[in-house]
């Protein structure tokens, strides 16, 4: 019997033969040889042909009245019974095909059209293997690997009531439709875990779960241990975050550290650090999850599009964040790419903004350093009108798959309007799936369009421009990119700014930004045109932001 071989047909006078090629095509791509035997197929002819290739498995199709199919399982089990192989059956038809099908108790297994790519897949690599071992892998080293060229679907979860979350997580993880669940702790979690009687009681509960112990933690964790059995992992917290990267890693063996590294702090609220501390401290907890082991995401670039900054600074800090995460001895790092931002952009440019982040940031992978790419729908683009947000997250995750996601972060659609349940988690993620299975073998080509390209050569040369700057302007430096004292003088001063970044004495940016031919710009509402970032340098100088540097513009 040869173990490789997977023969198909349809069987009786059933025609429809696309389920059977796509399955052998699947087949095809894990290592199987295939062998199509053709629509309408009798039932002794299949079993001569069994007989005579001797395959390991063999999967029929019947999509007709679901009643005539149950004569035609019986012949072909009686019939199957004198066969001197004995492969491995699989049923494919309709849901009310497939459950008569699976009354005749022959089929090792059946699928009715529900199931999506990752569900074959995970089949096709485990068939030879104990039922047990066919659960999701708990690393997310090892599920990319298990999943590939599937993505990983995460979607976040944080309901105000510790109950319903812990109940939540539970329906979640049993539907088995994501990979990895994201805890949002609500606010009071993420700055007074360790103050206790800092909490504010009228804030419990305020954007996101409250966990107040460890313990708490646990039982989250605990919580998921059913279904496909997703992964956890959770913010890494607004203070204390060391002592509190420690607590995830001991109570939910959390999967990745998400970190940004210019914000959470007083910058933009959600912190009192100062600027200078905050960054010293991300890069500490990538360097204690580097030595653990433990992937790292910066999610840095979307903070500024989300602030209106222009495109060429969301790719330039793409590269930082990545830099800074190598730099600190992190070893698998998750390039997050937010699409959508601004909510406004097109979808061309919008695309060559990501090619243009992905080209910089994967620039610096190595052995020693390997790339996962993530995606996500931005907030901002999906409507409060809860059909249209449907329509958007499809778009967007379409979108997505241009790039070839490792990880797809799906955002709840209701989240313009309301925080995800979760039957809006699942039904988000199952939209996301549909869209998959569409696009995952022969999507259409949107990163070749001329104006992608374009745009996307146009944003690296930028953003290289002002990387540059910002390393010749630094001398005294030993990496002005990885440096605290540097990043946090270069957003002072305006060469990394965006429009809602508060302004006073000491965060002096004079940047404005516009939208154009659907792409966001550095913009002289004096001289109505978009700039150049050595143009904006320019500008900066002139306003006196750049005095003390030890460089020149002409240097540029």
């Amino acid at each position: 019997m040869s173990k490789k071989l997977i023969l198909a047909a349809a069987i009786g006078n059933c025609v429809h033969v696309a389920g059977a090629m796509h399955f052998l095509n699947l087949a095809a791509d894990e290592g199987y040889d295939t062998l199509f035997l053709g629509p309408a197929v009798e039932i002794p002819q299949l079993l001569r042909q069994v007989e005579q290739h001797r395959p390991y498995l063999v999967s029929v199709g019947y999509r007709l009245t679901p009643e005539n199919v149950v004569p035609l399982v019986r012949q072909l089990r009686q019939g199957a019974e004198r066969l001197t192989c004995k492969p491995r059956w699989v049923f494919a038809g309709t849901r009310p095909v497939a459950e008569l099908a699976r009354g005749e108790h022959f089929f090792d297994k059946i699928f009715d059209g529900t199931e999506d790519l990752d569900d074959c897949i995970a089949f096709l690599r485990g068939i030879d293997r104990p039922a047990e071992l066919n659960e999701g892998a708990q690393t997310l080293a090892a599920r990319i690997n298990q999943k590939r060229p599937y993505p990983l679907l995460r979607h976040h979860f944080g309901l105000p009531s510790f109950a319903e979350t812990e109940a939540g997580i539970r329906a979640i993880s049993s539907a088995s439709v994501l990979d990895v669940i994201s805890l949002g702790p609500d606010q009071n979690t993420q700055q007074y875990f360790f103050e206790p009687g800092r909490r504010d009681p009228a804030l419990e509960g305020a954007g996101g779960v409250p966990v107040r112990t460890a313990d708490e933690f646990r039982r989250l964790k605990a919580a998921s241990q059913t279904g496909n059995r997703p992964l956890m992992r959770c913010y890494s917290g607004t203070a204390d975050v060391m002592r509190f990267a420690q607590v995830l890693h001991d109570t939910i063996d959390n999967a990745w550290c998400a970190v940004p590294l210019c914000w959470y702090n007083e910058l933009d609220g959600r912190g009192t650090r100062p600027l200078e501390t905050s960054i010293a401290e991300a890069q500490r907890l990538m360097a204690w999850h580097g030595e653990r082991g433990i992937p790292v995401e910066v999610n840095e670039p979307h903070h500024w599009g989300l602030r209106d900054a222009h495109d060429v600074i969301s790719v330039a800090m793409a590269y930082i964040s990545a830099r800074n995460a190598k730099r600190f001895g992190v070893r698998h790092y998750v390039a997050q790419y937010m699409f959508n931002i601004p909510g406004s952009m097109s979808f061309s440019m919008d695309l060559a903004k990501v090619l243009a982040q992905v080209e910089l940031t994967e620039s610096l992978a190595s052995p020693d350093f390997v790339i996962w790419r993530e995606t996500r729908a931005g907030l901002p683009f999906l409507s409060a009108d809860l059909d249209v947000a449907k329509g958007q997250l499809a778009a967007s995750t379409m979108l997505q798959m241009a790039i070839h996601p490792h990880i797809i972060h799906v955002v709840g659609y209701s989240e313009a309007e309301h925080a995800a349940t979760p039957d809006v988690v699942i039904e988000s993620c199952r939209i996301v799936r549909g869209v998959i299975r569409s696009t995952l073998y022969g999507n259409a080509r949107a990163a070749s369009d001329t104006d992608v390209q374009r745009r996307r050569v146009e944003l690296v040369r930028e953003a290289r421009t002002l990387l540059q700057f910002i390393e010749r302007s630094y001398p005294a430096s030993e990496d002005p990119l990885t440096d605290p004292a540097v990043l946090a003088d270069c957003i002072r001063r305006g060469i990394l700014d965006a429009p809602h970044i508060l302004k006073n004495d000491k965060y002096r940016g004079i940047l404005r930004t516009r939208m154009q031919n659907g792409a966001c710009v550095a913009y002289d509402e004096a001289a109505g045109r978009p700039l150049s970032e050595t143009e904006r340098f320019a500008a900066l100088e002139a306003h006196g932001n750049l005095a003390g540097l030890t460089r020149r513009l002409d240097a540029v």
